[in-house]
């Protein structure tokens, strides 16, 4: 049976025209022909239209190498292995240190856990606006090597005529040829280094950032190791006090380091900070066991050889910055300081109440004693180390979807946000596998003591299982950022903050290492939520959803 298709909001000559040209369309399974989509003559209970839909878009695409899916893992691969190194180089330091005694494994992962949150604190707003924003000028500066090169390609035959005088013609002088090509190369060359003030922003901010973390940590260990839960006649204090204190050494190489590859990230290139990462954490895992066993200086060697690697990372990142951007601004102006601390205090809202549900996760373990301690530290480092993988997809996007913002590229925009989100699941659903079945093999690595053990097995249902939301939680993040939604972005964390804390202090008190684990579970699922929340109704930034 055929029934005549009209769009009765289109013009009397557009409908004039499809009844000429187009009289009969058959109504297929969904109300509409394969014709009346491609004349956009949909009906009114089209779900396409739904901003809900986008995580489902091309789903069948997840595992396709298109041109978009070669350009998110080009970017992801290096960026989640650069991510994993830190993390992974803290495992190799908590398998040797678990070696020397269960007590020394509890107090620098203590110290392990206060500084990385403090360095977060410090550089997290400032390494996601500075990719953010070098993206953003970069693509508008079409200043970056593969956008200059495809220009050229798209522009190959097309050539203006005192070009095509200066080349030579058939029979022509060749020495004419070698002079055009050299001043081309010359041009190049003048050319080579980027003008990017984002770049010269960041890096200045992060080292200020970095030598306040230095003093801040090195004058107050011990205070914040008792807030921590170390009290002063704990048997952990000292040797968590010593590692803190020469660990804060490293502070300004962290954040430089972190500050460098955000603009790197900006560039869409993670290789060289994956480079850079892998060099200095080869020599950090060199370094342990020399410092630790061979000179015999136990947890105050782990830590300098921590320092020195961190050192090694910074150097080489600002080695190759130097070749690829003008780091010296014409004028304080170029800075844009402004633009910085006011989208950096929106994410510094957000990265602190993100601390501080897992600060706190660690200080309610480590009031429970060494034991609970040493195995919350086992299955925190892994949960985050494992998770991190997702925060590559997370940069890629944000990445990707800066310039497609920048450009009002909103298809593109859709099209990456709902594979990074799909590949993010598809991620953590093959995390929690690996880590559901691995794990319990893997967990005498990191210590010998049962006690401890016992523990770390009953932490590893939640470090598997909730690998799916950690996934879909960080690549939401980096989707939210990439389309400069920072406001909704701290807001939404503080709620969710508060309900993971209230959590945390009730839950750990009735349910104790479980219940700490049941909050956090609780914590990443309201995280997720939050990012889904943004995308599904077509709010803020996603608003042309809902017409497109």
């Amino acid at each position: 049976m055929v029934y005549l298709v009209c769009n009765f909001a289109q013009s009397e000559k557009n409908i004039k025209r499809h009844l000429l040209y187009q009289p009969f369309v058959t109504v297929g399974e969904f109300g509409f022909s394969e014709m009346a989509e491609k004349e956009g003559m949909y009906s009114s209970r089209d779900w396409r239209r739904i901003p809900l839909c986008t995580f489902f878009k091309d789903a069948r695409l997840v595992f396709k190498l298109d041109s978009l899916g070669r350009e998110i893992l080009s970017i992801a691969l290096p960026a989640a292995m650069a991510l994993t190194a830190d993390p992974i180089a803290s495992l190799v330091d908590t398998a040797f240190i678990g070696q020397i005694g269960p007590v020394e494994l509890a107090a620098v992962g203590v110290s392990i856990a206060l500084f990385n949150q403090v360095s977060r604190i410090a550089i997290f707003p400032l390494v996601s606006v500075t990719t953010s924003f070098v993206a953003e000028e970069d693509t508008l500066s079409g200043a970056s090597p593969q956008i200059e090169e495809s220009r050229c390609l798209e522009a190959g035959p097309t050539m203006d005529a005192e070009t095509k005088n200066l080349l030579p013609q058939k029979g022509g002088n060749v020495h004419n040829s070698v002079l055009v090509v050299e001043s081309f190369n010359i041009v190049k060359e003048e050319n080579k280094r980027r003008n990017i003030p984002s770049a010269s922003s960041a890096l200045f901010i992060g080292g200020i950032l970095g030598l306040i973390q230095a003093i801040l940590l090195i004058s107050t260990a011990k205070p914040l190791l008792n807030f921590m839960g170390i009290s002063s006649d704990s048997p952990m204090l000292h040797p968590a006090q010593r590692y803190l204190t020469l660990r804060s050494l490293g502070a300004p190489a962290v954040l430089l380091s972190l500050a460098m590859q955000g603009v790197f990230r900006g560039f869409k290139d993670t290789k060289t900070p994956l480079y850079a990462t892998v060099a200095g954490d080869v020599t950090n895992m060199a370094l342990d066991p020399l410092f630790m066993f061979v000179f015999r200086l136990g947890v105050t060697g782990a830590a300098i050889s921590h320092v020195i690697s961190q050192y090694l990372i910074s150097v080489i990142l600002l080695w190759r910055l130097m070749e690829q951007v003008d780091l010296i601004p014409p004028s304080i102006k170029h800075l844009q300081f402004d633009r910085f601390l006011k989208n950096g205090s929106l994410l510094l809202m957000r990265v602190i109440a993100v601390t501080f549900c897992v600060t706190l996760a660690a200080s309610l373990a480590a009031r429970q004693g060494s034991t609970s301690m040493a195995a919350f530290q086992v299955c925190l480092q892994v949960w985050l180390s494992v998770s991190l993988l997702a925060d590559g997809l997370a940069v890629a996007g944000q990445a990707i979807l800066a310039g497609a913002f920048a450009n009002k590229d909103y298809d593109k925009a859709t099209a990456t946000a709902s594979r990074v989100l799909q590949m993010g699941l598809v991620l953590g659903l093959a995390l929690a596998f690996i880590l559901g079945t691995g794990l319990h093999f893997g967990a005498k690595l990191f210590t010998n003591d049962v006690k401890v053990l016992n523990l770390i097995r009953v932490g590893i249902p939640f470090v598997a299982f909730t690998q799916p939301l950690n996934s879909l939680a960080f690549v939401f993040d980096g989707v939210n950022f990439g389309a400069s939604d920072f406001a909704y972005s701290a807001f939404s964390m503080d709620v969710v903050a508060i309900i993971s804390i209230i959590c945390l202090l009730i839950l750990s008190s009735v349910g104790g290492f479980i219940g700490i684990w049941v909050a956090l579970t609780i914590y990443m699922g309201l995280r997720a939520f939050a990012g889904f929340l943004r995308i599904g109704t077509g709010s803020g930034p996603w608003e042309f959803l809902r017409s497109s």
